[in-house]
């Protein structure tokens, strides 16, 4: 359900007693949320993201290595829902937050388009590796925690606010509702209505039933809203694609398979060499490409982490959420064991938004969405049936609910803040990357707090982080990508 009609605690109220000692460990009752809201959520956001599954295994199958080696999609499969079950139960059991972790997308393209190219598979996977030690070390330190509470609360509303619009565009990217105008048509506007400039197509039909139904559902009040979208919009699909003609539907096809059981294989697993990468590209090189993988996953999660806590209310008034330091071990914890599997780095996925737009309130989700990805390691050709215009039509209505919700909190007088908390909601959907969008916000906070006289009043951890993401954007001018 929408974070509106989910019941909510007065904060002046004692917290009600646990029904029992899973409502205790998870906190469900005091959170204001009921088991049955946890599975739905966990579920809706499973089905939100389980094209990872087959994604991730493009992206990183499709590129070689400077040897010519490719990586087996059988075997990536079985290491991306792997790794998603494990990080994702472990997020839950020991974060009890309702965010849900797999390989990330852009990460997988760093790796697969430029630290594989100039090195050997387990070399590429052992700089993931080493990324993840750094993001562990920087929790440790207590550094990564500072940063995040050194944001000012309106930007932080604008690093959610950012996210729905993002999200928002991912769903009407991936179900082809908007595509991507090809170079070869020499325009400045680079997207457009459907495939060419109009709707057509049983899958935009399938999406655009998807939203209404999705719509209409969360405006009744329906209980399991977006779960109930995306079965009903699957089995229509699975109709459609059975009795009319279907040029495509993407990246999945929404049909029963013929053997809907998969042997997992195992075979990347552990395939790593940590050191291996810097004898073959030399130390600042290696050193540039671990810190390029660093700072993506760093603040891909921090963006996403801080989204998706206030949108299911786990902040404080302070825009701070409670236990954020453990959840921010595992999140590097994710990043290596990605690499150790050779999945590529492993992150928190703004799609589990999908989960607590549906209710979902504790980590309890999470068991749900492991559970599944690892059902998924031997019914991979189930779990993949779900097309994208079944499920992203949550990620359109999840968006609009966070930006209802945040939007009112920005203090809009202040423009040293104004400003750089709207360049963050704009950069991330424009550019297609939370990092950049974060990025962008925290060196415009800066420099306008400096040039009103305020300086004062930026926090040394966000003066450290500007500069980083000023070399960061300075180094192909620098010479050094």
């Amino acid at each position: 359900m929408s974070t509106s009609a989910t019941a909510q605690v007065d904060a002046t109220d004692p917290p009600p007693a646990p029904k029992n000692g899973l409502d205790r460990y998870f906190k469900i009752s005091e959170r204001g949320s009921t088991l049955p809201r946890e599975v739905r959520g966990g579920f809706a956001t499973f089905f939100a993201m389980a094209y990872i599954i087959v994604l991730n295994p493009i992206i990183l199958g499709s590129a070689k290595d400077m040897y010519g080696h490719q990586l087996d999609n059988g075997q990536l499969v079985t290491a991306t829902a792997l790794t998603a079950a494990f990080t994702t139960l472990l997020m839950g059991v020991i974060g009890n937050v309702p965010i849900a972790l797999a390989a990330g997308l852009g990460v997988n393209t760093v790796v697969a388009l430029q630290l594989a190219p100039r090195m050997s598979w387990p070399d590429a996977m052992g700089m993931v590796v080493l990324a993840g030690f750094v993001v562990m070390l920087l929790v440790a330190t207590g550094l990564r925690e500072r940063v995040m509470n050194a944001v000012p609360l309106s930007l932080r509303k604008g690093i959610a606010i950012g996210i729905g619009l993002f999200i928002m565009l991912i769903g009407l990217v991936d179900s082809g509702f908007v595509s991507r105008i090809p170079d070869a048509a020499h325009t400045t506007v680079p997207l457009q209505l459907g495939a060419d400039g109009h709707l057509n197509g049983w899958p935009v039909l399938v999406f655009v039933l998807g939203v209404l139904l999705t719509l209409a559902l969360l405006v009744r009040k329906v209980p399991g809203a977006i779960l109930i979208s995306i079965v009903v919009m699957t089995v229509a699909a699975v109709i459609v694609d059975a009795v009319a003609e279907v040029p495509s539907w993407g990246l999945t096809t929404p049909e029963w398979p013929g053997n809907p059981v998969a042997t997992p294989d195992f075979g990347l697993v552990g395939q790593v060499s940590l050191f291996g990468g810097f004898h073959k590209v030399g130390i600042l090189t290696g050193v540039l490409f671990v810190f390029t993988v660093l700072l993506s996953c760093f603040f891909d999660a921090m963006g996403t982490i801080m989204g998706i806590s206030d949108e299911a209310h786990l902040t404080d008034a302070r825009g701070q959420m409670p236990g954020m330091n453990k959840v921010l071990f595992i999140d590097g914890i994710a990043v290596a064991a990605g690499g150790a599997s050779s999945s590529s780095a492993t992150t928190c996925f703004v799609e589990s938004t999908a989960g607590v737009g549906e209710g979902a309130r504790t980590g309890f989700a999470n068991v749900v969405t492991g559970g599944l990805f690892a059902v998924a390691l031997f019914l991979t050709p189930i779990a993949t049936m779900v097309p994208s215009q079944a499920a992203t039509p949550a990620l359109l209505a999840v968006g609009f609910l966070i930006l209802s919700g945040g939007i009112r909190a920005i203090d809009w007088d202040d423009w040293t803040v104004a400003i750089p908390a709207f360049v963050t909601m704009l950069m991330m959907p424009f550019t297609y990357s939370i990092t950049n969008g974060i990025g962008m916000g925290f060196i415009s906070f800066t420099v306008l707090r400096v040039v009103a006289g305020r300086a004062k009043e930026v926090p040394v951890a966000m003066y450290a982080v500007s500069a980083v993401f000023a070399f960061y954007y300075l180094m192909p001018a620098l010479g050094l990508t």
